[in-house]
This record gives C-alpha cells, structure tokens and sequence, in this order.
C-alpha cells in the first residue's frame, strides 16, 4: 500500500503557445494599431524635434517666401514641405507644432483630470453640503459654453502655452467630477466601503484607498476621450490669435497664418498643419473608443 510520500503529482499543463497566442488575439484583436502609432509618431517626434527638424522654425528667409513642396514646379529639397510668408520651413513648424500640441494636451487633460478626480471623490463620497457646493458650481461652469469661457479666460490671462495648459484645465475639469460622482454614489453602497467603515478606517483613508482605485479606469478613458476635445481647442485659441503666442510654432496658429493664401493657390500652408490636426484627434477618439470598451465591463458583457 503506498503511502502518501509515494504519489507523484505531476505538474499542471501549461496552455500551449498556440493556445496563449489565440487569446492574446481574442483579446487584442480590435486594438487601434494604426491610431497607436499615429499618436506614438507624434509623440516621438515631439521628444526629437529639435533633432529631427531640418531648419528654425521661428526664422525665415525673405528669398524664399512661399516655396512650394518639393514635388510641385518650384520647389526643391532644401524646404520638403515648402515655406510660408516670411520664408519658414514648414516642415520643421509642423514638428515643433507638434511639441506644442502634445504637452498642451497632455497636460490639460492631466490637469483637468487630478482636479475632476478629487472634487468628483469628494463630492460623491462626503455628501451633504460639500456635495451641494461642489455640483452646484459644476453645474454652472458646464452651463457655459467651454470654448467661449476658454477664449475670455485666454484674452484675460494673456497668451501663453503654460497659460493655455491651465485654462483647459479649468475650463474641463467638469466633466472628470460628474462622472467620478455618479462611479463613487454606487461604489459607497458597495460591502468592502461598508466593511472599511465598520473596520474604523477613515473618510480619507477610505476615498485613498478603496475609491480611488475603483474609479481610474473611468478617469483614464474619460482623458482619453478627452485629448482629442482638448488640442481641438487649443488648435481653436491659437487660430483666434489668443493661444499660443507667435512666432512659437503651433498647428492652429500656422492655419491662422495660412488662411489668406488658401484662395491664391497656397494650399500648402493650410493642407498640412491641418491633416496633423485631423490625424491626431482621430487617433486619439478611436484609443478611447476602444479603452472604454475594454474597461467597462457592462460593454465587455461580463
């Protein structure tokens, strides 16, 4: 008879790489690759531009005021994209642009995210009179049409990329609190907050620790869904003259610059900086698109 020091347990079989591939595939097989590498490109050469751009963006010679890209009769090499009215290589304004874009973005939605987060927790969480506050001004700042309240809040504070980091900030941070709200309401009736309350763990502790994490995953969509709104009204302010101050370079500002040569055949000026615009908000909507559906789960039918 054997003991128990006899048996042999054999190792459980481990799933078979053909077996981890396909739900690495089931899983992942709807991810955006394209609008990922878009954003990454962006991103890249955002961090290199001053590696990557061929000239100053912010100088210009007069000789060479509205070349044509280099495939059109009159162009040359020396300026692949062209140049604008006072000679700028638009090339290299279009690779600072996007430094621009991505740090004004990046940060808007960081800091119109942290604000929303927090008044958002405290507002669901510690109800009564701070919860009236805080959802009454929320109220009020979403009764005024964002990109105005943005426009007067940039012609008082003066132009300034910090300046329009946050005052997207401000002007979005909305949005973050009354969908927080609504995630900590359910989430307070919910048994693990109950057990930390009668543990004697306390408000703060509990937001920090037990609210907190359960509420990111809307945070991180929401400011994915956010990006694209917010370089949209970036782009916005610099086009009206209030945003990023010239001779910075920034995509809605070389539209501003470029508007009066579009009816004289200078489409280049306008074309370009434009489908930079389109290319990254779109590929910011269709991340968060699928962000959403991955990190909720009612859309993931669970």
């Amino acid at each position: 008879m054997s003991t128990p020091s006899d048996v042999v347990v054999l190792p459980s079989p481990s799933p078979t790489p053909r077996r981890a591939v396909r739900r690495l595939a089931i899983r992942f097989g709807d991810f955006p690759v394209i609008p990922t590498a878009i954003l990454l490109a962006v991103a890249l050469v955002a961090i290199f531009a001053n590696q990557l751009a061929p000239h100053n963006p912010e100088i210009g010679s007069l000789t060479a005021r509205f070349k044509p890209p280099f495939w059109q009769t009159g162009g040359s090499m020396k300026y692949i994209l062209g140049t604008d009215q006072l000679g700028r290589d638009v090339l290299s304004r279009l690779i600072f642009g996007a430094r621009v874009s991505m740090v004004v973005g990046i940060m808007a939605v960081l800091v119109a995210g942290v604000v929303g987060t927090v008044l958002g927790i405290l507002s669901g969480y510690l109800g009564g009179w701070v919860d009236q506050v805080i959802m009454r001004v929320t109220d009020t700042w979403l009764a005024l049409p964002a990109l105005t309240f943005a426009i007067f809040l940039a012609a008082i504070v003066g132009p300034s990329m910090w300046n329009i980091v946050i005052i997207l900030g401000v002007t979005y941070w909305t949005r973050y609190a009354r969908v927080i709200r609504g995630e900590v309401l359910s989430l307070r009736e919910r048994e693990f907050v109950r057990l930390a309350v009668v543990a004697g763990c306390s408000k703060w502790s509990i937001m920090a620790r037990h609210i907190l994490p359960n509420v990111v995953n809307s945070a991180i969509v929401l400011g994915s869904l956010m990006l694209g709104v917010v370089i949209i009204t970036e782009a916005t302010l610099s086009f009206l003259g209030v945003g990023v101050p010239p001779p910075q370079p920034a995509w809605g500002l070389m539209l501003s610059d470029g508007k009066q040569g579009l009816m004289v055949g200078y489409w280049w000026l306008t074309v370009f900086p434009g489908l930079c615009i389109m290319l990254m908000v779109l590929s910011a909507n269709l991340i968060g698109d699928w962000l959403r559906v991955k990190l909720d789960p009612q859309l993931r039918q669970l």
